[in-house]
């Protein structure tokens, strides 16, 4: 970036805008009922990741996944139920080809509003042991973080509610508590 800013200050502001621009198209927007899906690779799922300032759930799924789909309508209940307390994303594993068929006609049919991504890499065992080293890349596979990117959840197969829920509320509880309130 400083050799950019000794070419000149609008080189610098272009640069600066496209990468703004490039960096907005990562977030997925809501189109009517449903999520549109953007397609992530091994490193920009990395930069999906990162905290946020806020805790964040990621569910890693497939259409073609029997527990994925049995577990979504809990995924749709905990976004609607956490919004603008968490945030919750969900990545697909389906092939490329799905991006604009499969994908979002289930997002469609699950009401699902989330920010909904599909990895295309070729590896995904290598991204999703980027995430821990004990995972195995079976599906479901959800995990937790906190506001500061700290894991404080992993689980291959259907999470369980009455264990997700309590670690969010906590989480949240935790994040809205005055400095010093606990103390007493």
């Amino acid at each position: 970036m400083r050799s950019i800013l000794r070419k000149g200050p609008l080189l610098a502001i272009l640069v600066s805008v496209f990468c703004s621009a490039a960096l907005g198209q990562m977030k997925p927007k809501t189109s009517g009922n449903y999520t549109s899906v953007i397609k992530v690779d091994d490193v920009s799922v990395q930069e999906i990741l990162k905290p946020d300032g806020k805790p964040l759930l990621v569910n890693f799924w497939a259409t073609w996944c029997v527990p994925c789909v049995e577990e979504f309508p809990l995924l749709v209940e905990l976004h609607k139920k956490y919004k603008g307390k968490i945030d919750l994303i969900t990545i697909s594993l389906d092939d490329l080809a799905e991006i604009n068929r499969d994908v979002p006609k289930f997002l469609k049919e699950q009401n699902a509003k989330m920010p909904a991504y599909l990895l295309y890499t070729k590896d995904e065992n290598k991204v999703i042991s980027s995430i821990s080293k004990d995972l195995s890349g079976g599906l479901p596979l959800t995990v937790f973080y906190d506001e500061a990117g700290k894991l404080l959840y992993t689980r291959q197969g259907l999470i369980k509610e009455e264990i997700i829920t309590p670690l969010i509320d906590s989480t949240i509880s935790f994040k809205e508590c005055e400095p010093g309130e606990l103390d007493n």
